[in-house]
């Protein structure tokens, strides 16, 4: 794998072995960074989270475009390993917590960009998104990105759903923070 855009353009990547996890294909990244940018405008001085992160391939892909920081979190010991690995080969400004997405602290301040790559089938992030709401990871204005299979739904998460789009098996569905009226 490869960083597709921004400052560390064409630098590689290493993804964990067998398959604990499933990298987000460079097209993909490529597609859903371009649904970002027209979004968002710029990924300058971003606070970003990647859940579930793998590799870290999407944390990297939002630094290497210039987010501020990235907090990885990825609970399986190895690829947490492999990230630490592609986080210093680049020097990245990150963290990684290595626990499960579902046992997260309270964060000190919202994120405004967060990915979640949750293990297909299990209806992960619709059960996720209220706890990270609730604990203070998402604001008014943050974006969520959530990749899963093709045609899953995502249980009511009181967030206002942007667009839902689909390549081959993954489909990307971007959320956005409310304000609470």
């Amino acid at each position: 794998m490869r960083i597709v855009a921004g400052r560390w353009r064409g630098r590689k990547i290493d993804a964990p072995p067998g398959n604990s996890t499933r990298p987000t294909t460079d097209r993909v990244r490529e597609a859903l960074f371009s649904m970002l940018a027209s979004r968002l405008g710029s990924f300058e001085g971003l606070r970003v989270a990647d859940l579930f992160a793998g590799s870290g391939a999407l944390g990297l892909e939002a630094l290497s475009r210039g987010a501020a920081h990235c907090t990885f979190v990825e609970r399986d010991r190895a690829a947490s390993q492999i990230l630490k690995a592609n986080i210093a080969a680049l020097d990245a400004p990150a963290e990684i917590l290595t626990r499960a997405a579902e046992n997260l602290p309270a964060a000190n301040r919202p994120y405004d960009l967060i990915f979640m790559d949750p293990p297909y089938g299990k209806g992960l992030a619709g059960t996720l998104l209220p706890q990270l709401r609730d604990r203070g990871w998402i604001a008014a204005g943050s974006w969520i990105s959530i990749e899963t299979e093709r045609g899953a739904a995502i249980a009511d998460t009181g967030l206002e759903l942007d667009t839902v789009k689909s390549f081959g098996k993954a489909q990307i569905s971007l959320f956005r923070g409310q304000s609470v009226v």
